[in-house]
């Protein structure tokens, strides 16, 4: 039995925050502990209550005036677009084919498929992300790489196999059968191994034919229980194209709803541009519209109206979109969303920035009893966030007074360095040198408080 005790400011929430001061919306514990028992959290609570529940010898993660969070969770990106970010000047199809199709050419190859793999889990980890949502390349090699990657680390992940059979390179195209014997393949090699879960992945309409529509639709039939990712309405050229290409649909949603691509377990990347009707549809079948705040900014593609969905019903999640995103880190990424949202007249308070990212998210994947909140009985994977980490931020804190204050510091000038450690599963992933490591050590209760 592998038991430890994670001490510190506890915070998780228990519903969507309604406003700055909606207390009841979550559950902060200024001396706080998180009991975890081989890789679940067995209680959460105040430390003199959760140190009474452990055995003397329990080994003690004391993070102390750190604030423990559940780990960060990223619901839209590319794995083999790692090496790929930052890549100059260009909007989102003339991006694809300058860099991203150049890129995605060389998962071909496992072991360069297997290096960027183990690369990109270290760099989610190292922002605080336990669990992601990404795309790998068309090739079975790269989902091979990632799921190893991430099994290895004990990390959940969801992903699949982008499948596309027209208007990108030879090298990158599959065909309707074989987009559906290998993606049918890898879901039965890799959905539901420990804590892999398949997202069937047809990439966007421009680059699917009707007749690997169709396929992936049967795909989602067959495995109900499988996510479904593609991105939607992220630029308007990008629109004009896809709805040439699919004439008898409504707009460029229908074309995905006349496919049986949307439900409640559908990743829409980006959802910019989108008409009333559209975001009723989304509301209607329960499918998430991505907000990439990032991305939509670096290829100069638009402004999420988080307004419009909330206002339908509709469901939205958040996410980072490397490799046309900019940074790992889910932190910078709630500071630009802010600041899309600023622009249009939203507020985004940093309470419902850290529930974004943490339980909405978990909930826009139907994963909120296993991860997203400290609770008892989910999976311990776990954020420690040091707000004082950058000497700026330092200076700063000094003039906090409130929680509020804080999490908003952390969201506008964190950034990896501000992660102390990130438990996956109740093991710490992180620290790498004694300044680094929280104090772990097997302690009676006479030396905690000597």
């Amino acid at each position: 039995m592998n038991e430890i005790l994670i001490r510190g400011r506890v915070l998780t929430f228990l519903a969507e925050p309604q406003g700055i001061d909606d207390a009841a919306s979550y559950r902060y514990i200024e001396d706080g502990a998180v009991y975890v028992r081989d890789g679940k959290i067995v209680e959460v609570g105040s430390y003199g209550d959760i140190r009474k529940l452990a055995d003397a010898g329990i080994r003690i993660a004391d993070h102390r005036p750190n604030l423990i969070l559940p780990g960060f969770i990223d619901t839209h990106l590319h794995f083999p677009q790692t090496q790929a970010i930052a890549s100059y000047g260009a909007q989102l199809l003339e991006w694809l084919n300058t860099y991203i199709f150049v890129e995605e050419q060389k998962f071909a190859r496992a072991a360069h498929a297997a290096e960027v793999a183990d690369r990109f889990m270290d760099e989610l980890l190292s922002n605080g992300t336990t669990t992601a949502v990404a795309y790998c390349s068309v090739h079975p090699e790269s989902v091979d790489a990632y799921f190893t990657a991430a099994e290895a680390r004990g990390m959940c992940l969801i992903g699949g196999k982008v499948m596309m059979d027209r208007n990108a390179p030879d090298a990158l195209r599959d065909t309707p059968q074989r987009g559906y014997d290998e993606t049918k393949r890898l879901i039965a090699k890799w959905h539901g191994r420990g804590r892999a879960h398949y997202a069937i992945s047809p990439r966007f309409a421009i680059t699917s034919t009707p007749e690997q529509m169709e396929m992936s639709g049967a795909l989602v039939t067959e495995h109900p229980d499988c996510y479904v990712q593609t991105h939607l309405s992220e630029n308007r050229d990008e629109i004009a194209f896809a709805t040439s290409l699919y004439p008898e649909a409504k707009d460029y949603t229908d074309i995905y709803a006349r496919y049986g691509l949307l439900n409640s377990r559908t990743l829409l990347g980006h959802c910019i541009h989108m008409s009333e009707r559209e975001v009723t549809v989304l509301a209607e079948t329960g499918a998430v519209g991505v907000f990439c705040p990032t991305s939509n900014l670096f290829l100069g593609s638009g402004l999420f109206n988080a307004a419009q969905f909330d206002k339908r019903g509709a469901r939205w999640s958040v996410a980072t979109d490397v490799g046309a995103g900019t940074s790992f880190s889910m932190l910078e990424t709630m500071d630009e969303a802010y600041k899309v949202l600023h622009l249009q007249g939203q507020r985004l308070t940093p309470f419902n920035s850290f529930y974004r990212m943490t339980r909405g998210n978990a909930l826009a994947l139907g994963l909120e009893k296993q991860i997203g909140s400290l609770q008892a009985g989910a999976d311990a994977d776990i954020v420690v966030l040091d707000s004082s980490a950058k000497s700026a931020m330092e200076f700063r804190m000094r003039t906090a007074t409130s929680l509020a204050e804080e999490l908003f510091i952390l969201q506008t000038m964190g950034d990896d360095r501000n992660i102390r450690e990130v438990y996956v599963a109740g093991k710490p992933m992180k620290a790498k040198d004694a300044k680094q490591q929280a104090t772990v050590s097997q302690r009676s209760e006479a030396a905690l408080f000597a």
